[in-house]
């Protein structure tokens, strides 16, 4: 149950995967135009490539600190469906804080991310757990810190790298695929430079990870749109699915992390 709920809580904030294919073919059941091929040693290819990096960015989201209530579905690879709610704050490269709620809104679960160090209260079982932010790559097999889980959490891009090797263009989409040093990225955004989906393949082929994360119905607030309903779905050994839906989200407001330890909790 605390890998789960660690699992869903940080690490699940990535949709229906299946199994590594080529990116033309990725892109061309979106659209029937072709891909293009960028020639990093040609300065043109150079151009293109800042370009939709350009666009990738524009509508990245900026905050100072971020507030949310949501709603979490979550499948296994054992095929069983879970359900919990969650409250998160969040300071921006500084604190992450998650609330996890299970049956009857009885807390299950806080998490406390910072640069350094994750710790968890299981309150199912009154055990505390304290380790270093390598934890996260070690409960998720995910090269995650601090700074990937609040850009996840937020909406903004993640593991695009400079390295844009192709595009393609649609009637309402554009997509562009990066290579960088763990995975392959096929990125895709609406006319409005919103990102609506980002499908990862491994670098090193020997493990065959892909996840697919997908975004949609963006509210603007303060200037700011924010995608509300997120499915994700990441792929190895097993399959993990997660459905996410942001009841109530807010930016730029006082935060705090409650975090006391109870005397009768087993430490770890």
């Amino acid at each position: 149950m605390t890998r789960f709920l660690l699992i869903v809580c940080v690490a699940g904030l990535f949709t229906a995967c299946r199994s590594t294919r080529p990116i033309q073919v990725a892109i061309q059941k979106k659209d029937t135009t072709s891909v293009v091929i960028l020639n990093p040693a040609h300065k043109d290819s150079l151009q293109v490539a800042r370009l939709l990096l350009t666009k990738l960015d524009s509508t990245r989201i900026e905050y100072s600190s971020f507030t949310a209530k949501l709603n979490v579905d979550y499948r296994g690879g054992d095929g069983k469906k879970h359900n919990v709610n969650a409250n998160i704050r969040m300071l921006k490269d500084s604190a992450l804080w998650i609330s996890a709620n299970a049956i009857l809104g009885i807390e299950a679960m806080r998490v406390m991310v910072t640069r350094d160090s994750v710790k968890l209260l299981d309150k199912m079982n009154n055990i505390y757990t304290a380790r270093s932010i390598d934890y996260l790559q070690e409960v998720t097999s995910l090269p995650l810190d601090l700074s990937t889980l609040q850009e996840l959490i937020i909406g903004n891009p993640v593991f695009v790298d400079s390295n844009v090797v192709s595009y393609s263009t649609g009637s309402n989409y554009l997509s562009f695929l990066s290579i960088g040093e763990w995975f392959k990225n096929l990125v895709t955004l609406d006319l409005n430079n919103n990102l609506l989906h980002s499908k990862l393949d491994d670098v090193n082929i020997t493990r065959s990870r892909t996840a697919q994360l997908d975004y949609a119905n963006f509210e603007n607030k303060k200037g700011m749109n924010f995608s509300t309903r997120r499915r994700i779905i990441v792929v190895e050994k097993t399959r993990l699915e997660i459905d996410l839906d942001f009841k109530q989200f807010d930016f730029n407001q006082p935060v705090s992390f409650p975090f006391s330890i109870p005397k009768n909790y087993e430490r770890k």
